[in-house]
């Protein structure tokens, strides 16, 4: 029995590996099947208050926190020609939906998939990979603003070749573009583009390679007669009145890679992505903080808008210790959200806020799995940022977060 369990628990990471949440539990035909996870953590912030992507912000007065992280039920069906998938969120914020699509497929075009409802925005790699089975408490912080709760409302076509390409999937959506708990606020579509490749067992099946690209085509409505670009100098006004209603471009583009090595030591896995483009956004201020100032929105934003160029990346690795229960684990992720200017400009040049500030997060720690479905997970971040000229900005704020999380998984 203690053979088999060890066995399970080795083969974990590459479970891990295939992971996607916008397919149901299997796609072998069944009936109803219920599954979830809960996470249920503690954490511990270095100072009271801080704006946090580790779960979203602390209270005004607290710098530690008991809280569920995920609490999923999902329920999904198969048959010949569909499926269906339903999941729900429950935690001390109440009961959220996350997803809710059908897709249609036909045995005799098993290369083709349609999909309509809620589900993940197809870019990249961090977004559709089950928080269920990551291994890092987080996404990192650059998908976290451009897509919070990374789902959307549409319809999406998946090509995957069974044959000749069968290493290779594309995936094409067409959403609102205003997220997962947003009525679309305008009448222009996104776009989402995202391929990937896929090649398992290579090298006496000792590696498992695979990479992608994604693109992401939108635009945000502007509801003033001004809105700002960004420049070198800073922001450039731009003001006309035909400015009023138009649609600001929202694009993105990114590369990811994720290898998994098995050697005499455990497996080890790295994982890594960049994303660039340009992202909508608006001014900080008194009523808006700094990482909000370049989120994605939910609604018509009212004020006028900001054009920043961005970038972010994060680099993930995991390495499974001496074949046992425990795995270390290791990450770096970067989000500029003005890559025009640099931190010194800050509060200098023209119209810039901390809305253009750069994080830059290190995180370390360890999982250990009690078995195949109870695991826990030990994890510090450092987060940094450069100085500016701007008040309460010109050091490194100290938001620093511990956590400690223990999940099942059924």
């Amino acid at each position: 029995m203690r053979k088999i369990c060890l066995s399970l628990l080795t083969a974990f990471p590459a479970l891990v590996f295939a992971q996607n949440n916008n397919a149901p539990s299997s796609y072998d035909i069944h009936d109803i099947k219920i599954t979830g996870y809960l996470q249920t953590q503690f954490q511990k912030a270095q100072t009271p208050g801080i704006s946090s992507f580790s779960g979203g912000d602390f209270g005004e007065n607290s710098d530690n926190r008991f809280m569920i992280r995920r609490g999923r039920l999902k329920v999904d069906r198969v048959d010949t020609y569909s499926s269906i998938v339903f999941q729900l969120d429950a935690t001390q914020n109440g009961v959220q939906l996350m997803d809710a699509f059908l897709q249609l497929n036909h045995p005799d075009y098993k290369a083709y998939r349609f999909t309509a409802g809620v589900f993940n925005r197809p870019f990249g790699y961090a977004i559709a990979y089950s928080s269920g089975y990551r291994d890092f408490p987080e996404r990192p912080r650059v998908y976290q603003t451009l897509m919070p709760r990374e789902r959307d409302i549409g319809g999406m076509i998946t090509i995957n070749p069974v044959k000749q390409l069968h290493f290779l999937t594309a995936d094409f959506a067409v959403v609102n573009g205003a997220g997962l708990f947003a009525r679309d606020y305008d009448s222009r579509k996104d776009m989402v583009g995202n391929l990937h490749f896929q090649f398992d067992s290579l090298a006496a099946k000792k590696i498992n390679v695979a990479f992608g690209g994604s693109i992401y085509k939108g635009t945000v409505r502007n509801n003033t007669d001004t809105y700002y670009k960004a420049s070198a100098a800073g922001f450039l006004k731009n003001t006309a009145e035909e400015n009023k209603g138009a649609n600001l471009k929202r694009d993105y583009f990114g590369a990811n890679v994720q290898l998994e090595y098995t050697h005499s030591l455990g497996k080890s896995g790295l994982k890594a992505e960049y994303v660039a483009g340009v992202q909508p956004g608006i001014a900080a201020s008194s009523g808006v903080k700094g990482p909000e100032a370049s989120t994605s929105f939910s609604m018509q934003p009212q004020t006028d808008l900001y054009l920043r160029n961005f970038s972010g990346y994060y680099i993930w690795f995991t390495q499974q210790i001496l074949k046992s229960r425990f795995s270390a684990l290791l990450a770096y992720d970067v989000y500029d959200p003005n890559t025009d200017v640099s931190e010194g400009q800050i509060g200098v040049a023209d119209n810039t806020t901390a809305g253009d500030i750069r994080f830059a997060t290190l995180g370390y720690g360890f999982t250990y799995l009690f078995n195949t479905r109870v695991k826990l997970t030990v994890y510090n971040e450092q987060v940094k940022n450069g100085p500016t000229a701007l008040e309460k900005y010109e050091d490194d704020i100290r938001d620093n977060v511990f956590t400690m999380r223990l999940q099942y998984r059924w």
